[in-house]
């Protein structure tokens, strides 16, 4: 019996050397997927860092647009408070010289008083859209 144990070893040599180049072709395939696996990893990287720095300019770009329309309003807001306020200080002085000249038969002064409260109050409403602004 220890005679046939000679010819039973040949083909589990041959079966090692089999196995040899599956071994191999699996290990190759192994590394492929890893090397895939990594080149994917790596260009969705690449791919979220532009992504980050086009939605970044874009942003910059946006409140860049938005501070230049505040500062224009604040300046027209600017612009309007200093003319009502012209108009305030003339009807002021207005008032003041019909106060001095009136008798007791015109009215007058209670006319300008009026468009004085409106003017004022036009005055007061671009104050408080100046303070939202700010």
């Amino acid at each position: 019996m220890r005679a046939s144990t000679g010819p039973t070893s040949t083909p589990s040599r041959s079966m090692k050397k089999d196995r040899l180049p599956v071994r191999w072709f699996l290990l190759f395939w192994v590394v492929i997927i890893a090397l895939f696996v990594y080149a994917a990893y790596t260009y969705s990287q690449r791919l979220q860092e532009q992504t980050l720095s086009t939605l970044q300019a874009q942003t910059e770009a946006q409140m860049a647009d938005l501070r230049a329309d505040y500062e224009k309003q604040f300046t027209e807001l600017n612009q309007q408070v200093a003319a009502l306020q012209s108009k305030v200080d003339s009807f002021n002085e207005l008032l003041t010289f019909t106060k001095d000249n009136a008798n007791n038969k015109t009215d007058n002064s209670n006319k300008l008083y009026t468009q004085l409260n409106e003017v004022k109050s036009q005055l007061n409403e671009l104050q408080k859209k100046m303070d939202l602004l700010k």
